[in-house]
């Protein structure tokens, strides 16, 4: 038997709200994911991120709403995903919050010679294309080709837990 998830606009239920209050205590990796876009440089922070595939390569993630950074992101031919650590907590809080300051020369963005932004400093940078879009309910849940991945330093990873952000020991 199927089913098929819609894309149809949320209903808040007590399963739902469930659901939410059992990630809310369940950790995650946190990841910066961006583009550039003919209106230049899109980002937005997930996590959600997980491997699929080895062979192919391929990652997973979901973005809420197709509409401003996510709608521009899954529009972009490519993109990077950014496996950070705890130095870039602040960041990722940034690039969770609209309407606040993204890619300056400050915060150490650099351009690929693809032309996606790249945080050098980011333990991972995965540069993927997207192989399936789903739409299930307000989401978007992605799964990517990885077509490159850029090595960074290591430093305490970051997970997110209960709305906020905290720093795992390093290994």
């Amino acid at each position: 038997m199927s089913t098929q998830l819609t894309s149809a606009a949320p209903m808040p239920s007590a399963v739902g709200e469930g659901l939410k209050k059992a990630f809310r205590t369940h950790p995650s990796g946190v990841a910066i994911i961006t583009a550039n876009v003919e209106a230049g440089p899109v980002g937005l922070t997930a996590s959600s991120v997980s491997s699929v595939a080895v062979d192919p390569a391929a990652i997973m993630f979901s973005v809420t709403r197709a509409t401003g950074s996510a709608g521009a992101l899954l529009a972009a031919d490519t993109f990077v995903v950014h496996l950070i650590d705890d130095a870039h907590a602040e960041l990722a809080q940034a690039f969770a919050t609209s309407g606040a300051e993204r890619f300056t020369p400050e915060q150490g963005w650099r351009v690929l010679e693809t032309g996606e932004p790249h945080l050098p400093t980011a333990r991972a940078a995965l540069r993927s294309r997207a192989l399936h879009t789903v739409p299930v309910g307000s989401s978007t849940v992605v799964i990517a080709e990885v077509l490159d991945v850029l090595d960074g330093p290591l430093g305490r990873p970051v997970v997110y837990f209960d709305r906020r952000f905290h720093a795992l020991p390093a290994a």
